[in-house]
């Protein structure tokens, strides 16, 4: 019980009770003596009416009906203040409870790398893979943590605020004090997330696939029953997650990212330390892809994949899809 019906039933009982059986004793001894001295009479023909029709409790009687309103208002109105207090203090409170018990977060990688090779060109993570993803899944409830290689503050890249989402994302105190202050891997729970989404930008091509604690994190939201999903150069994080069968996760499984032909478009196929398309490959993955910088989004047994940055919102709706049926699934 709250502090609200505590202090409402303690006041009340108080009032209702209490003082009532001061008022009743003022009221009987008022009673008794006007009795006494001007209706003598009448109180012993009422008495003896009762004690015909009440033998056992003819003392009783004046104390009857005040005390069986008492006990009446004092429980009726007893369960009206639970009502009462429960509507105005226990039911946000359980929806507060039931929000906390319910609330899933989604971990995104980001890359701490910032320069292409050695061209002297800045890189980092691609903020419209960052941004359209988050935008789909936070508005569907999901908060979103970040993590990065190094943790701490997360080169950015392809830095356009004339996208709206983009505009949206960086406006957002909370969410890009987290960017600029992503987490280290040892910082992260897998336990705490129900899905694990790798953001692109050239960066990631040179500090995703080597970070095994990264891999480690993902294995085991995937194998909690969780949702991995990448975009563009993110998919480089998943070409060396092993499964606890000993498995490459992305084995067997749909699977596009960034293509050879893209790469060899934007003039980095000789600057990229390996070829995203023949390491996924080469991992068993069986690599769908589309025509340069169109959207396509490859889905296989909870694991979501996107060719490029067009494809980002893509990426994010089915990783929210895939969610979604996991909910249901466990209801």
């Amino acid at each position: 019980m709250t502090a609200c019906n505590f202090q409402r039933l303690a006041a009340f009982i108080y009032d209702h009770l209490f003082a009532h059986q001061a008022d009743n004793q003022t009221d009987n001894q008022a009673d008794n003596q006007a009795d006494n001295q001007a209706d003598n009479q009448a109180d012993n023909q009422a008495d003896n009416q009762y004690a015909i029709s009440y033998p056992n409790h003819s003392e009783s009687k004046p104390n009857m009906s005040r005390s069986i309103t008492t006990g009446t208002l004092l429980l009726a109105t007893f369960a009206l203040l639970i009502s009462g207090c429960k509507n105005e203090l226990g039911e946000s409170q359980t929806d507060t409870e039931i929000q906390k018990s319910t609330a899933k977060k989604v971990l995104f990688v980001v890359t701490s790398h910032d320069e292409k090779g050695d061209t002297g060109e800045k890189t980092g993570y691609y903020l419209g893979e960052v941004t359209h993803p988050w935008e789909v899944l936070h508005s569907a409830g999901y908060e979103i943590d970040f993590v990065s290689p190094k943790g701490g503050k997360a080169p950015v890249d392809a830095f356009d605020m004339s996208d709206p989402t983009n505009k949206k994302f960086w406006d957002d105190d909370v969410y890009r004090n987290k960017v600029e202050n992503t987490k280290t891997p040892s910082e992260v729970n897998p336990d705490d997330y129900v899905a694990i989404h790798y953001a692109g930008g050239h960066g990631a091509m040179w500090d995703f696939a080597g970070n095994n604690a990264i891999a480690e994190i993902a294995a085991k939201i995937y194998e909690n029953n969780g949702v991995v999903s990448a975009v563009c150069h993110g998919p480089a994080g998943l070409v060396n997650i092993k499964l606890s069968v000993g498995t490459y996760l992305v084995d067997g499984k749909k699977v596009n990212a960034f293509t050879n032909e893209e790469e060899v478009k934007v003039e980095l196929d000789e600057v990229v330390p390996f070829l995203l398309e023949d390491k996924l490959i080469e991992r068993g993955a069986q690599f769908e892809k589309s025509e340069p910088f169109q959207e396509h989004v490859a889905v296989d047994q909870r694991l979501v994949t996107g060719q490029n940055p067009q494809s980002a919102t893509g990426v994010g709706m089915a990783t929210l899809k895939e969610l979604q049926k996991l909910n249901e699934a466990t209801q």
